[in-house]
């Protein structure tokens, strides 16, 4: 095993920093390939309690150099906040453990602005936006009207293409949504208090992690969210703005030229979803307020109460598909241990019509569970460490997911920390 991808299988909040973390022991490399500051992922380990955002959840194994690729929102300004955190807790992140990609693109101060005004406009339509400016951000790289990281060597280059960006810019701040200008003071300040900061970290990551590769040094690519707000597979227009999947993992890292050999999908072993958008497994009223309390379900980015169901394998199976997934990692098992009886949604009614098939998205809103009870273990898992400790029922629902998704379930948590983790 060289290269592996930890991509989320269903709506994003699977478990996946605390898989990369657990895996980093492995690996040399760490790269986020894709999203921005707009979700987290939560770790536990002997150092502490994190929410990270935008750095790589590699950073708590020592000699692990951490990579935010191309492919990646880059928010100078929240990105330091996280790292004067992390180092206020004892984690060192230097230029020889986080390196940032010179190709990255610049989240500027207005997107935020125009994120949280879009929102507004759309009132009761919004799409749940986080409003981190994700989706102004990437709307302008591919209209390519952002600035890359590595023209903050440059300054006078610089300086000509902002006041560009900014004339164009200011057009639709101020016709489109009525408010006020952004001026080119705001933004040399904003460059010199957290883009010169953020410089020593800048390098040639594509170079970097070719060489690395060519050295047999094993890379692992993050990605953000999961494979259902994926841009193109994902339940559009309730989507991030970018690609979620492995398949991206080689463009968005820097290193195009990427083998992927192995493709972890983290999946919940319920379902979550933060965010607008179909939920056809929702649980609703006090079925859902346990459920959601067990498993402490709120946003690490924005502390939203998260939306919960029972597990969907017609979401997750699609999931499967999408991410070309080659093992499984099952998270939060032991959550469900207070049940009776577990659901499970196994297919969905579609136009009056059973089908195991995720529908397009525009069928989404009208489709109906269809759901299969499963007999609760009624104890506590969270320190079993073996597989043959499992309880029986906990082995049938775990079998039964794997059986019906078509991909081995190797890794079981039972648990937050690092080490609450069954490895089949």
């Amino acid at each position: 095993m060289t290269n592996c991808a930890i991509v989320g299988i269903n709506w994003g909040d699977e478990g996946k920093g605390r898989m990369v973390d657990l895996l980093t022991e492995d690996y040399d490399v760490v790269v986020r390939f894709q999203g921005g500051g707009n979700a987290g992922h939560t770790v536990i380990n002997e150092k502490g309690k994190f929410a990270l955002h935008l750095l790589p959840s590699g950073v708590f194994r020592d000699g692990v150099v951490n990579i935010l690729g191309n492919g990646v929102a880059l928010d100078p300004e929240n990105l330091l906040k996280e790292i004067d955190d992390l180092t206020s807790k004892g984690i060192s992140i230097t230029p020889e453990n986080l390196k940032i990609s010179d190709r990255a693109s610049l989240l500027l101060p207005w997107h935020r602005a125009l994120d949280e005004l879009e929102e507004q406009r759309l009132a009761d339509k919004k799409f749940g936006s986080t409003k981190q400016g994700i989706a102004p951000f990437y709307s302008d790289k591919y209209s390519k009207k952002t600035v890359l990281a590595g023209e903050l060597f440059y300054p006078e280059e610089l300086k000509t293409h902002l006041s560009d960006l900014l004339e164009w810019k200011n057009l639709t701040i101020t016709k489109v949504y009525g408010a006020e200008a952004v001026t080119m003071e705001e933004i040399e300040k904003w460059l010199n208090e957290y883009c010169e900061r953020i410089k020593p970290f800048i390098a040639d990551t594509g170079l970097f992690l070719k060489e690395a590769n060519a050295n047999g040094k094993k890379i692992l690519f993050e990605a953000q969210l999961g494979s259902l707000r994926d841009l193109d597979y994902g339940i559009h227009p309730y989507t991030t703005s970018s690609n979620t999947t492995a398949a991206f993992a080689p463009i968005g890292s820097g290193f195009p030229g990427a083998k992927i050999d192995e493709v972890i999908g983290v999946v919940k072993a319920y379902s979550t979803c933060v965010g607008e958008g179909p939920f056809v497994c929702e649980m609703f009223g006090e079925e859902a307020d346990k459920l959601r309390e067990a498993g402490f379900e709120y946003g690490a980015k924005t502390g939203r109460p998260r939306r919960v169901g029972p597990l969907d394998i017609v979401a997750t199976k699609y999931g499967v598909e999408v991410q070309a997934a080659t093992e499984i990692a099952l998270t939060k098992l032991d959550v469900l241990s207070y049940l009776d009886e577990i659901p499970v949604c196994t297919r969905y009614i579609v136009d009056g019509k059973e089908t195991d098939r995720f529908p397009f998205p525009a069928a989404l809103n009208s489709a109906k569970p269809v759901i299969k009870n499963f007999k609760g273990w009624k104890c506590d898992i969270s320190g079993v460490r073996t597989w043959d400790d499992l309880p029986a029922e906990a082995k049938e629902y775990v079998l039964y997911i794997e059986k019906e998704i078509g991909c081995h379930i190797k890794y079981v948590s039972v648990g937050a920390e690092r080490e609450s983790i069954i490895i089949r």
